[in-house]
């Protein structure tokens, strides 16, 4: 049986990376920090080496290793964690030399993900990544699998599987790859009613942490989990929420993104993420007070545009602002806001009415008694807020289906 992130609370970890000048190695272990307290464990000390390139046999290079050894030994350290993808050589014997837990950067947030899926498609994707990424890694890593035992990084595929069965796991690979193409096809069918019911959809998307389930919450008053932790959200919800002009659209939250996701976790990510894929409108939330904002801006537009979103319609939301000096005009494409205060919400209620594409729009309208059938069919297609009987015909006062703008126009009023 596996332990939980609960289980493993008292976990002593160090963080080791190294700095090739590929990035912002200071940074990257920062977020490597926030990612461990997530995970449930407590950090002890970080280690970050500035090296040309990776040792291809321990990563970290002999005089390094040594003085992990003695940090191991010195601060009884249950678990290293290093900020870039091992291979299994190196696990191998990054393991051996220090007789402690060794895991990398994807492999936490994979067993994060392990922890948090609620969902059926989020957790086969999830173990999907998980045997596809250690089968790659089986090669003489079979001493620090076995070394992993339980705890942080252990979560999804059972270990002893991993090390001696490969066919199993290929098997393995195989059924939870169609089983996730059946999900994937029921969820396609979804959004496929959906447009063909002409009903509008909002994806909120950004960086992990940047308050979007606050602010998803904000909007639709839905009960989500709201953690000021890395991955509080991992698998979507989805709440109806009603536009400054009448209109009722689907608002997704999804899972936060991060930077230098690997190619598994970006496929990890496809299947959490299709709801912002099949969107009319993508609100993409930053943190206004990160002093990295936009280099963590600039990855969430890439890793969209690799999940094939790039040509949807977005619109910039600037959370936090309550921590800034001062607000910031509001623009088309880019609203500043506090959803925790509440400021600037009815400003980003309007900018999204605005940049969805025009399916309805009110009216208000008087129709003739002879044309009463044209009242009927506003019941139906669309909304009608208030209608009164008058001299001249039914006053309506309603949501009109563009299809029936043209029509419509010819008993259009300025008021009722």
């Amino acid at each position: 049986m596996h332990e939980t992130a609960q289980d493993s609370a008292k976990q002593r970890l160090i963080l080791v990376g190294i700095d090739t000048g590929a990035y912002d190695a200071e940074q990257s272990m920062e977020e490597l920090a926030e990612l461990a307290d997530t995970a449930g464990c407590e950090v002890i000390g970080a280690m970050l080496q500035s090296r040309s390139a990776p040792d291809a046999a321990t990563c970290i290079g002999a005089g390094k290793l040594e003085e992990l050894k003695a940090a191991v030994l010195a601060h009884d350290i249950d678990l290293l964690i290093f900020d870039v993808e091992l291979t299994g050589m190196q696990l191998r014997n990054l393991s051996d030399a220090t007789n402690c837990k060794v895991i990398d950067r994807t492999m936490l947030i994979l067993d994060i993900f392990a922890g948090r899926a609620r969902t059926r498609e989020g957790k086969v994707q999830v173990m999907l990544a998980q045997y596809q990424y250690r089968l790659s890694r089986l090669t003489g890593v079979g001493t620090a699998l076995s070394r992993l035992g339980g705890g942080i990084g252990t979560r999804g595929p059972g270990e002893t599987k991993l090390e001696t069965d490969r066919r199993h796991i290929r098997n393995r690979i195989q059924s939870l790859q169609r089983e996730l193409r059946e999900l994937e096809r029921h969820m396609q069918f979804l959004g496929s009613r959906r447009k063909k019911d002409g009903i509008l959809t909002v994806a909120v998307v950004g960086y992990t942490n940047a308050g979007k389930s606050t602010l998803f919450h904000a909007l639709t008053e839905a009960d989500v989990l709201i953690e000021d932790k890395l991955f509080a959200t991992l698998d979507v919800t989805t709440r109806a929420m009603l536009l400054p002009d009448g209109r009722t659209v689907l608002l997704s939250d999804t899972v936060g993104l991060i930077r230098r996701l690997p190619h598994h976790l970006v496929e990890a990510f496809r299947s959490t993420l299709r709801e912002a894929m099949d969107a009319d409108l993508i609100l993409h939330v930053l943190d206004a007070s990160a002093e990295d904002v936009n280099e963590r801006r600039d990855v969430t537009v890439q890793l969209l545009a690799d999940l094939g979103c790039g040509e949807i319609p977005q619109l910039q939301v600037y959370n936090k602002s309550d921590l800034l000096d001062g607000l910031p005009k509001s623009s088309d494409d880019q609203v500043w806001i506090s959803a925790k205060n509440g400021t600037g919400l009815d400003t980003l209620k309007a900018a999204m009415a605005q940049a969805l594409p025009e399916t309805a729009i009110r009216m208000q309208l008087c129709i003739p008694y002879t044309e009463g059938g044209l009242v009927q069919a506003l019941r139906e297609e669309g909304t009608v807020f208030s209608e009164a009987y008058t001299e001249s015909g039914i006053a309506v006062d309603a949501l009109v289906d563009v299809r029936r703008k043209k029509q419509m126009q010819a008993y259009r009023i300025d008021a009722i």
